[in-house]
């Protein structure tokens, strides 16, 4: 069961909003501050609007003053002019500032993942990351742009209305917003309804991304196990959830400025009585009630969407909070304050492993696991799935921590060296062969970028490459596809064995890497990489016996233990662990 990401109460109040001003926001202050001008122009033209409809009246249509006629008309088309124009500018770079924010958002989660320990990938899905990165940060984006513009361009609008309809009657403005305070309650209700429906919709999504990862990462399984329609009702029961929570979410959004409305309604009610009584009376003019009852038309606008901002903000917090606990978490394998460098050869010092002990959870792993694989030799690890075996690789790299005993390389304690100098040691080749949707030639390269062509054809022609992309129609230069899916299992195999072969680091760390090969290509690629051991370190996970007959020692692993270690011939005869599974792989 994955270990689900939480927000820590110290990331509750006013932590979330000053963490994105201060790490997202703050930099762009100046285009900020520019859009915020922008929208004080903009929201001061309606209360300009809303004030010459009354000379409109008074001196236009009553007194029937033909010079008013193109003043106020000039009057009114200035006001579209500049509201077009500064509204135009400020929703321009309130984009820009939203898009530049969302930008570096993603790229500061990303780069923090991938420097967390291993552990936290194999507790949370990718599809659920890949939400986090993707669907968190753009509602956000979406939500910044709404709540800025509003309490920007929205209060200056909602000062310079009421400012209007006060001059004319201050009765009048009260009887109108008189109904606005009895919002406070049912907006607070609402405001807890849309964020804990939001955290719903937003953890829904995330479990659609990972069973999408799932799908079309695992299509051919499916299809070959007839899961067609299971894997169907299993996503259309995650997507009815998501829509369930959407649609309180949205109900939730949509209430507030609905009980605007009806308090609006309320309002003029209230004036159209009052007011229109004074008018019949003579108290007031038309035109000055025109003039209110514009800007009071226009100024439950502008309300409803600073009403609105509270169920937008809700919506946004419930994505705040899941991009906030990505960044509490912290890694725990770190390089130390005070590093020391193995030797200059590492290649000739021994690794060695003692009384290592690892677990998964409450799974041991390692129990007390110790054994040295003796320098520029070759020391294969064996024993059935489970034993602990591709374990040593990730304590001997620090993916992962061992709760107690000693792991060294050439006389250092891989825990006292620097991360990066320690994983430098390393050339990997895994059964997996991790290749990216790049070509061949970059794929290879991503050990050593700075490699001239001379080293790359040397690795390609090592490991077999130059051979089949020969056939290719662009060569080295042809895309992988999606995690390599444009090869088969022997090339990819064979280019991550380029890549090992370029990094030409002092400890090879194999894990089966001729498993996906034909017998010839097995052979020669052995023969590769048995030159590429030469005077190196190599450590080699064996499923197949055949591949490690003439190692220097073979440990043999059972339930994270050494249960027997020597040569082939010497494990032969002694007819224990290695013994039976030598004859259940040669039998007959």
């Amino acid at each position: 069961m994955a270990r689900m990401l939480e927000t820590s109460p110290a990331s509750k109040g006013f932590k979330l909003p000053l963490w994105l001003w201060r790490d997202y926001f703050r930099r762009h202050i100046w285009w900020i501050l520019a859009a915020f001008l922008l929208m004080v122009v903009e929201g001061s033209m309606l209360g300009l609007l809303s004030y010459m409809v009354g000379p409109m009246f008074d001196q236009v249509f009553v007194a029937a003053d033909r010079q008013a006629v193109y003043w106020v008309a000039a009057a009114i088309f200035g006001v579209f002019l500049a509201r077009s124009m500064s509204g135009f500018g400020q929703r321009v770079l309130m984009a820009a500032v939203g898009q530049w924010a969302t930008a570096s958002m993603q790229s500061d989660l990303v780069r923090h993942m991938m420097r967390l320990d291993s552990v936290f990938f194999q507790d949370n899905a990718p599809g659920a990351l890949i939400e986090r990165v993707r669907g968190d940060t753009m509602a956000l984006q979406t939500a910044w742009s709404a709540v800025f513009t509003s309490l920007g361009r929205d209060t200056i609008s909602l000062i310079a209305l009421l400012g209007v309809a006060l001059s004319i009657d201050w009765i009048w403005t009260l009887v109108a917003v008189a109904g606005v305070p009895v919002l406070v309650i049912p907006i607070a209700i609402l405001q807890k309804l849309i964020h804990k429906a939001t955290r719903q919709a937003r953890g829904a999504a995330a479990l659609i991304s990972t069973r999408l990862d799932e799908v079309f990462h695992g299509i051919n399984p499916i299809k070959l196990n007839n899961l067609e329609d299971q894997q169907e009702k299993r996503f259309n029961a995650t997507v009815q959830s998501y829509v369930k929570a959407q649609i309180k979410s949205e109900a939730g959004q949509a209430g507030v400025p609905a009980l605007m409305d009806i308090v609006a309604g309320l309002g003029f009610l209230g004036v159209l009585i009052y007011g229109g009584l004074q008018i019949i009376e003579g108290q007031k003019t038309i035109g000055e009630f025109m003039s209110f009852f514009t800007a009071m038309a226009l100024i439950f606008e502008p309300l409803r969407r600073l009403g609105n901002i509270s169920g937008i903000w809700q919506a946004a917090l419930a994505s705040l909070e899941r991009l906030y606990a990505i960044f509490e978490e912290k890694p725990g394998i770190l390089s130390p304050a005070n590093p020391v460098e193995p030797p200059k050869n590492a290649a000739k010092g021994d690794i060695v492993l003692k009384d290592v002990i690892f677990s998964y959870g409450d799974q041991p792993v390692l129990d007390g696991l110790s054994f040295v694989a003796e320098a520029g030799k070759t020391t294969a690890l064996v024993g059935a799935s489970g034993a602990g075996k591709s374990t040593v690789f990730n304590v001997l790299a620090r993916l992962v921590e061992p709760s107690s005993g000693k792991v060294s390389v050439a006389g250092v304690t891989v825990s006292d060296m620097r991360l990066e100098t320690l994983r430098g040691l390393f050339s990997v080749v895994t059964q997996d062969a991790a290749l990216f949707d790049e070509s061949l030639r970059e794929n290879i390269m991503l050990s050593r970028p700075d490699a001239d062509e001379t080293a790359l054809k040397l690795a390609s022609d090592t490991a077999f490459v130059t051979e089949f992309a020969a056939s290719l129609s662009q060569g080295l230069d042809t895309q992988a596809g999606p995690r390599g899916s444009n090869l088969s299992g022997g090339q990819r195999q064979r280019v991550a064995i380029a890549r090992a072969v370029l990094r030409d680091a002092p400890i090879l760390l194999l894990d089966e890497p001729t498993s996906a090969l034909d017998a010839q290509s097995e052979a020669a690629v052995q023969k590769a990489l048995d030159a590429l051991s030469d005077g190196r370190t190599t450590l080699v996970i064996a499923h197949r016996l055949a591949t490690i007959l003439h190692a220097d020692k073979i440990v043999v692993m059972e339930k994270g233990r050494v249960v027997d270690q020597g040569t082939h011939k010497e494990l032969l005869a002694r007819g224990g662990l290695y013994a039976s599974l030598y004859q259940l792989q040669f039998a007959g």
